[in-house]
């Protein structure tokens, strides 16, 4: 007799119907980011029978890599999930800066752990460099460098990805950060809730 599989939770947030928990508590993240998000947008056909859709765009990302930004959540990433990515990431080739990816690509896992900010920092920097490749929290499938990505809010209020080096940090709000990482850790979607931002 075959085990029944074990499937994530779909979630309503938003008037949207996430695939999953995780994916409604970044939505709530974005939110309090204050960013403008798309949920799974576009799929794309990749070729070799691959196929490709995106869980978030992201629009009007501050920092190095201003501009639109995919993401793609990944609670437990798969070397078809992996594949899948690096092939997105590389049809995209660089942009005319020379440095951005036109597919650039944020992977995120669970919600950053940590009651402060210096703590979620650690974790996205403990994290960024583990697994095979590609990482979660980090630039090489957004600009190519291997080097930790750190989601949060700049001192002018708008969502920017912060590198893993105190100089990237300079115009960084952990306060506003914290908070935001805090709110999507605490949304609740039981009962009828929506994952409000309160």
């Amino acid at each position: 007799m075959n085990e029944p599989l074990i499937r994530p939770i779909e979630t309503v947030y938003k008037g949207y119907r996430f695939r999953s928990r995780l994916e409604a508590r970044w939505a709530v993240f974005f939110d309090a980011c204050g960013v403008k998000w798309e949920y799974e947008p576009e799929g794309y056909n990749l070729g070799n029978g691959l196929y490709y859709l995106p869980d978030f765009l992201l629009h009007g990302v501050a920092g190095r890599d201003s501009g639109d930004l995919f993401v793609e959540v990944k609670g437990v990433m798969s070397p078809v999930d992996g594949e899948k990515i690096k092939r997105f990431v590389e049809c995209g080739g660089v942009e005319e800066n020379g440095h951005k990816y036109k597919y650039a690509t944020l992977i995120v896992g669970n919600i950053p752990e940590g009651e402060t900010a210096e703590a979620i920092d650690q974790y996205i920097s403990n994290v960024a460099y583990m697994g095979p490749a590609p990482y979660y929290f980090n630039f090489e499938t957004i600009d190519g460098d291997y080097f930790a990505a750190h989601p949060g809010i700049n001192t002018e209020g708008k969502f920017e990805l912060f590198g893993d080096d105190s100089s990237y940090f300079y115009n960084h709000d952990p306060i506003a950060t914290e908070q935001a990482y805090r709110l999507a850790r605490q949304a609740r979607f039981e009962h009828g809730e929506k994952g409000a931002l309160y």
